[in-house]
């Protein structure tokens, strides 16, 4: 039951994603401080990716990149902030789904192991009957081998009832 409901969570939580995602990208452009901090960070990616791409396409490197204006850094920076959030929120469901499936893969291997444990005692308790009952045996054995073949073939009771007759035909 619970497998089915920690996936439609996950599922969930990856669909709101993004109407948050859209939310946080609309508020952050008109934030004045935050806007101004995500400026610069589209500036520094802007940077990075030309520099990056122009190495990709063999063009030269050390040219003056030309800065994003800033509605296109904005617009930038916010489409990198929802796409971030995106990522993240689907980083933590995966890092939920694997420590799940891990806690439940030790669990079964735990019982496996109890279970492969009480199979062990059993085991042994078995053999312990079993060499309990080579020991009667045995002794069995030797106490027939002392009467001899009338002592294998007498019961006690029938013994006991010959000693009856015996004790009473002398009077």
């Amino acid at each position: 039951m619970a497998l089915p409901v920690a996936k439609l969570g996950t599922l969930a939580l990856r669909t709101l994603s993004k109407p948050i995602a859209s939310r946080l990208k609309s508020q952050a452009a008109v934030h004045p401080k935050f806007r101004n901090f995500i400026i610069a960070i589209a500036q520094i990616n802007h940077r990075i990716t030309t520099k990056i791409q122009r190495r990709i396409y063999g063009h030269a490197t050390d040219v003056e990149i030309r800065p994003l204006d800033e509605q296109k850094a904005v617009q930038a920076a916010t489409d990198l902030i929802g796409e971030a959030f995106i990522f993240s929120v689907a980083v933590a469901a995966l890092i939920f789904e694997v420590q799940r499936s891990a806690r439940s893969e030790a669990r079964k291997e735990e019982a496996r192991k109890q279970e492969l444990e009480e199979l062990k005692q059993r085991e042994d308790s078995l053999a312990k009957e079993l060499e309990d009952l080579k020991l009667k045996l045995s002794e069995i054995e030797r106490l027939a081998k002392g009467r001899g073949l009338t002592g294998i073939l007498n019961l006690k009771g029938v013994h006991g009832a010959e000693s009856g007759k015996a004790a009473a035909t002398p009077a």
